[in-house]
């Protein structure tokens, strides 16, 4: 038995620079933090005693008498990507709902193949897992989505993460004292806007703006390297980067129709006239969860006035995709 544990993540500045389509012409960057909100991936070798060879359980259950007949893409291509053929049960939960906005996507892949190289008895670093992930959705599954969840599942922690003409990435951590960290993260406010969507829909229309579009995205990436010059000086007012983070919502909410609607704007009024200094909608755009920077002591009055919302405490982790436990079993034979 192995279980890979995978956090979301949250995208502060930077998204839309992260899609092939603008970074291998242009680069691109983002500035990003993984949460304390997880996604839990167990497997086993399955042994030869029932009437199906995998299964797989996720929001439905899959069994199955091999690999091509899996109707979950990214279980699929990751077991062709690995070579897997043996039996596999494999189940799936997570703290949050999918197609959310947090990367779940692509933290579900992650930990997936953590897991499956566990199993097979390969260890995995960080990098490797990112680039991995990301041929899978990218090439294999053929997503429309960037680079950017795969690297942040994989590596974890509070980074501006580069990506590069030649299609290769950088991570960089962003050093902040213990009192800054603990500052942000005071500040922030996550809400669920109980809308779910599938990202590449929404990233697909997103793609195909990127062309006429090209000022707003090159200011996009220009506020991540704000962004990280007012979180790390810890003299810097934390109101500023909620005043960045107003800025990039604006453009990136310019970029396409899809990426928000008159009720996610309406909520994104609310808690700005309630106190917040700023805010966004967290990923590809048209609903899943939304964060606001505000003073703490606006907090309730957010709160109250987003009364019809989920609030969800979360906070800022230093941690990828981890093995959290591995009992290494053999393979029953098939008689």
């Amino acid at each position: 038995m192995v279980i890979s544990r995978t956090p979301f993540r949250i995208s502060f500045l930077g998204g839309g620079t992260d899609y092939p389509v603008w970074y291998r012409e242009h680069g691109g960057a983002v500035l990003s933090s993984t949460i304390d909100k997880y996604c839990y991936i167990s497997l086993r070798w399955l042994p030869p005693y029932f009437d199906h060879k995998h299964r797989i359980v996720y929001s439905r259950s899959e069994n199955v008498m091999c690999v091509d007949e899996i109707e979950h893409p990214s279980v699929r291509e990751t077991m062709r990507y690995l070579g897997i053929t043996d039996g596999v049960e494999i189940h799936h939960d997570a703290d949050l709902p999918a197609r959310s906005g947090l990367g779940s996507s692509s933290a579900f892949t992650v930990g997936l193949l953590n897991a499956l190289r566990a199993l097979l008895g390969r260890m995995s670093d960080k990098a490797q897992l990112a680039r991995q992930a990301i041929e899978i959705e990218q090439e294999r599954i053929a997503e429309n989505v960037g680079s950017q969840d795969q690297v942040a599942a994989a590596y974890g922690g509070l980074n501006r993460i580069l990506f590069n003409r030649d299609g290769s990435f950088e991570v960089q951590p962003l050093i902040l004292p213990p009192q800054r960290m603990n500052e942000l993260s005071d500040h922030l406010l996550f809400f669920y806007t109980g809308v779910q969507r599938f990202a590449s829909v929404v990233a697909a229309e997103q793609i195909k703006q990127t062309p006429l579009r090209q000022n707003e995205l090159h200011r996009m990436r220009e506020l991540v390297d704000e962004g990280m010059a007012v979180l790390i000086d810890e003299h810097s007012d934390i109101e500023a980067f909620g005043r960045l983070l107003h800025e990039g919502w604006l453009l990136k909410r310019s970029l396409t129709g899809a990426i928000s609607n008159a009720h996610i704007d309406n909520i994104y009024n609310t808690a700005l006239s309630a106190g917040a200094t700023g805010g966004k909608l967290i990923g590809a755009g048209g609903g899943g969860f939304m964060l606001f920077l505000a003073p703490p002591q606006c907090h309730a009055a957010i709160r109250e006035s987003l009364h019809d919302l989920l609030h969800v405490p979360v906070k800022p982790v230093r941690i990828g995709s981890q093995i959290i436990f591995y009992e290494p079993t053999q393979k029953e034979p098939v008689q």
